[in-house]
């Protein structure tokens, strides 16, 4: 019966202690850092990420494209600059094949965009200083013509030295220079067809795109 007394008090006693004891946190199940949630399940904000993990932006060949597939215009399109206070050089002339398009590319040098004026025209297409007909393959004539520009050097070098060239795109089969005078400046691109046509004006070197639909 003693022997029973003295188990039970012990017994009583362990207890006490272990009530007692500080208690321990389980760090492992700690809540999820802020920064951690901010990240998880998130979409990079500048596009996908390639295998290699960095993020891979739109390129400016991109943007354009998504531009060049909206409807356009068959029409005219011009635009003034009254602010330009000298006559814009043109620098280069460029075409390329896109998905969708065809492109022309008119770059000048400076900052400023000359005065431009866009249409289809009818043959004959003429030069301005000869009055000669300029031959163009395709069934429409796109003519681009630039006010307050020209694509000669001052002391009368040709910055353009190819002034007609037939790059054979799926549109634009031939373009042509058919003035440059009197700070004037006439492209005719020859197309497939007149279709419809965009002008994205870009910058850093200053350029006009224009994306004559397939």
């Amino acid at each position: 019966m003693k022997h029973s007394v003295i188990l039970a008090i012990a017994f009583v006693i362990f207890i006490s202690a272990c009530g007692n004891q500080p208690q321990r946190l389980d760090t492992d199940k700690s809540a999820p850092r802020p920064e951690d949630q901010a990240t998880n399940n998130q979409t990079p904000p500048d596009g996908p990420a390639d295998q290699s993990g960095s993020i891979t932006k739109p390129t400016l060949d991109d943007e354009i494209g998504n531009i060049a597939d909206s409807a356009g215009t068959a029409g005219v399109t011009e635009k003034k600059n009254p602010n330009i206070n000298a006559v814009a050089i043109m620098s280069d002339v460029r075409t390329a094949r896109h998905a969708n398009y065809d492109r022309m590319v008119f770059e000048f040098l400076g900052p400023n965009m000359p005065t431009y004026h866009i249409e289809y025209i009818d043959k004959p297409v003429r030069s301005c200083g000869s009055g000669d007909v300029v031959s163009l393959a395709g069934d429409g004539w796109l003519e681009v013509r630039f006010t307050d520009a020209q694509a000669h050097a001052p002391e009368g070098d040709a910055t353009i030295k190819d002034r007609q060239r037939s790059p054979n795109l799926p549109i634009v089969k031939d373009l042509k220079i058919t003035c440059d005078f009197e700070a004037e400046v006439t492209w005719v691109a020859g197309v497939a067809s007149p279709n419809r046509y965009r002008v994205i004006e870009l910058k850093n070197p200053t350029r006009l795109a224009i994306d004559i639909r397939h």
